[in-house]
C-alpha cells in the first residue's frame, strides 16, 4: 500500500483501528518540515555567531583551500574552469563562487558558511521528513534533535568545508529513494517520473561533490533499477524518465574524467596525480617508516572509522551506546520491512573501511594509535544512520512496553531529549573532535600564515608577487592580495616565465622552503635583496625578497 495514502504501525499486521495514535506511522505533508526548519535557522545562526566571534570560520587548512579555489575561477591570471583543480570535485567551489568575488568575506571565512549554512538547515528539515517516513512523530522528532544539535556539524555547517553539502544531499537523496520505492510499489507511475528526474539531478551533484557520492550514487541507481525492473508494467510507463535518470547518475564521472583528461592529461589525475591523496600519503610518510593505522588491514580500518564515527556523534563513551543501538534498529528495520532502501545511509561505512584500508585516506584521533588528530570529520557521514536507525530502535521498544511500562513508555520521549540536550552540551564543554582537530592543527599553520600577511600587506598596492599558491594561500587570503597580482602555478605560462627570472617579473618574491620559488631564487638569485626570513614552530622558513630591477 502507498505509504502517502495509508497509515501503518511498527507492529505488523496491526490495524489501524487497533494501534495507538501516538504509535502511528506515515509521511510528513511538506509544511510539516517548516518548523523544524526554522529551528534550524535559529540553531545555524547562533553557531555562526559563536564560531565568528572565537575565529573559528578557518581554522582548517581544507576550508582556506577551499575558499582559494573557488576565487581563484575569478581571480587569477588564467581565470576560468581549469581552476577548478582536479582532485576535489567542483560543486561545493562552484556553490562559494557567488559569496567569495567579496573580499571581505573571503578574508573572513563567510563566503564558504552561507552555503553551509543553508545546507544544513536543509539536511535538518530532510531528516525529519525521513524519520517520519520510519517513525512516529515524537521519535522522528528526536531523532531530527540528535542530528541537528550536533555539535560537530554545527562547526562545520560555519565553515568551507564540504560535510554539511553532503549530507544534505544524502539525506534527500535517501528520502526520495523510498518515496520512489514507495511510488512504484502502488503503480504510481507520475510520482515514479518525477522522483527519477530529482534522483538523478541529487546524484549528479553527489557525484561532483565527495568521492563517497560515486559510491552512493550507484548504490541507489542499483536499487530503483532493482525495483522498476520487478515492476514491467510501470517500466514501460516511465522508460523516458528512467533514461533521463540514467544518463544523469552515469553523466557524473564521465564529465569528471573528461576533464581530468583534457586539462591535465590524465583521466585519473584525481587517483595518481601529484596532488591525489595517494601522492600526499607517499610524500609525507617517512622512507622505511610503518604506515599509518588501518593500512591494508580492513578490520582495523572498521574499528578505527566506526570509533571515529562514535566520538563525532556523542559525549565520552556514548558514541558505543548509540552506534549499538543503531546496529539493532536496523535488524528492526529490516525484520519489520520499515523503509528497506533507508539503509542506503550505512553506505559511508564500507566506503571509508575500503579508503582506509586500501585508498591511503589515514584517520587519526586521539583514542587510538597515535593518539594525534586527521581527517576525524568523516565519521560524520555515519550521523544520518546512527540518527535514525537509533531512533526506530526507541520507537520499537515505546511500542513493545506499552501494554507491560506504561508509566516508563510516558518518560522515554522526555528522557530523550533531555539526554540529547545534555550530550550536546557535554560535546560543547569538552570540544567537539572535529572542532579539537581544526584547532590543534591550525596553531603553527595560522601564525605562519599571518606573519607572511604582515609582511606582504604593507607592499604598494599592485606589485607583483611571486609565491607558490597550493600550500599557503591563506596569507594572501589574510592580507586581502588579489590572486591575480600574483605570479603562481595557477598559470603555466606566467609561471615558468616568473621562475626563470623572478627579479624581471615580480616586485617581491615569497619563497617558502622546499617549494618551486625557493629552487628558482637558488638558480638565479641575480637581482633579488632578501628583506625578512619568517619562521615558525612546525612550519618551514619564508624569504621574502625585493627585486631591483622592477
Amino acid at each position: 500500500m502507498s505509504m502517502r495514502t495509508r497509515r501503518r504501525t511498527l507492529r505488523g499486521g496491526a490495524s489501524e483501528g487497533t494501534a495507538p495514535l501516538s504509535f502511528v506511522i506515515e509521511p510528513a505533508k511538506r509544511e510539516e518540515a517548516m518548523p523544524v526548519a526554522l529551528v534550524a535557522i535559529i540553531l545555524a545562526f547562533v553557531a555562526l555567531i559563536v564560531c565568528v566571534g572565537r575565529n573559528y570560520l578557518l581554522l582548517y587548512g581544507d576550508a582556506v583551500a577551499h575558499l582559494g579555489i573557488a576565487r581563484r575561477i575569478f581571480d587569477t591570471r588564467n581565470p576560468g574552469l581549469i581552476q577548478l583543480g582536479g582532485v576535489w570535485l567542483p560543486l561545493p567551489h562552484l556553490l562559494m563562487v557567488p559569496f567569495v568575488q567579496k573580499m571581505e568575506w573571503w578574508q573572513n571565512g563567510l563566503a564558504g558558511a552561507w552555503p553551509s549554512l543553508f545546507f544544513y538547515i536543509l539536511s535538518t528539515a530532510g531528516i525529519y521528513r525521513l524519520a517520519r517516513r520510519m517513525m512516529p512523530t515524537q521519535w522522528a522528532l528526536v531523532a531530527t534533535a540528535f542530528y541537528g544539535l550536533n555539535p560537530n556539524l554545527l562547526y562545520l555547517s560555519t565553515t568551507a568545508m564540504t560535510e554539511p553539502l553532503f549530507l544534505a544531499i544524502v539525506i534527500w537523496t535517501t528520502l526520495f529513494a523510498m518515496e520512489c520505492v514507495a511510488a512504484i510499489g502502488a503503480s504510481r507511475a507520475l510520482a515514479v517520473s518525477g522522483r527519477l528526474v530529482a534522483l538523478g539531478l541529487l546524484i549528479f551533484a553527489a557525484v561532483f561533490t565527495r568521492y563517497d557520492g560515486w559510491i552512493f550514487g550507484a548504490a541507489v541507481w542499483c536499487v530503483v533499477t532493482w525495483k522498476l525492473f520487478q515492476a514491467k508494467a510501470l517500466r514501460r510507463k516511465v522508460t523516458l524518465f528512467y533514461t533521463i535518470f540514467t544518463v544523469l547518475a552515469v553523466a557524473g564521472p564521465i564529465l569528471w574524467l573528461a576533464y581530468n583528461q583534457h586539462y591535465f592529461h590524465d583521466a585519473l589525475d584525481f587517483m595518481r596525480g601529484p596532488y591525489s591523496a595517494m601522492a600526499i600519503e607517499k610524500r609525507t610518510t617517512p622512507p622505511g617508516a610503518h604506515h599509518y593505522p588501518g593500512w591494508h588491514n580492513p578490520l582495523w580500518a572498521a574499528v578505527l572509522y566506526l570509533r571515529t564515527a562514535q566520538l563525532d556523534a556523542a559525549a565520552w563513551e556514548t558514541g558505543f551506546l548509540v552506534a549499538a543501538m543503531a546496529v539493532v534498529g536496523v535488524v528492526v528495520a529490516v525484520r519489520r520491512r520499515l523503509e528497506i532502501t533507508s539503509t542506503l545511509l550505512w553506505i559511508p561505512l564500507p566506503f571509508y573501511i575500503y579508503s582506509i584500508a586500501f585508498g591511503a585516506i589515514p584517520i587519526f584521533i586521539p583514542a587510538l594509535q597515535p593518539h594525534s588528530y586527521y581527517n576525524s570529520r568523516y565519521g560524520m557521514e555515519m550521523l544520518p544512520a546512527f540518527a535514525i536507525f537509533a531512533g526506530v530502535l526507541l520507537a520499537w521498544l515505546q511500542e513493545s512496553w506499552s501494554a507491560k511500562q506504561p508509566l516508563l513508555v510516558r518518560l522515554m520521549h522526555p528522557v530523550a531529549l533531555l539526554l540529547i540536550a545534555i550530550n550536546a552540551i557535554a560535546m560543547m564543554y569538552f570540544v567537539p573532535l572535529v572542532l579539537k582537530e581544526a584547532i590543534v592543527n591550525s596553531v603553527t599553520r595560522v601564525a605562519f600564515e599571518q606573519a607572511i600577511a604582515n609582511e606582504i600587506k604593507n607592499f604598494p598596492a599592485g606589485a607583483p608577487i611571486l609565491m607558490y599558491n597550493s600550500d599557503h594561500i591563506g596569507a594572501l587570503q589574510r592580507a586581502g592580495i588579489p590572486l591575480k597580482q600574483t605570479f603562481s602555478e595557477t598559470d603555466y605560462d606566467s609561471w615558468k616565465a616568473a621562475l626563470a627570472a623572478p627579479a624581471q617579473h615580480a616586485a617581491y618574491v615569497v619563497a617558502i622552503e622546499g617549494d618551486p620559488v625557493t629552487a628558482a631564487v637558488a638558480a638565479h638569485p641575480e637581482d633579488l635583496t632578501e628583506m625578512s626570513v619568517l619562521c615558525t614552530t612546525g612550519q618551514s622558513c619564508a624569504r621574502i625578497y625585493k627585486s631591483s630591477r622592477f
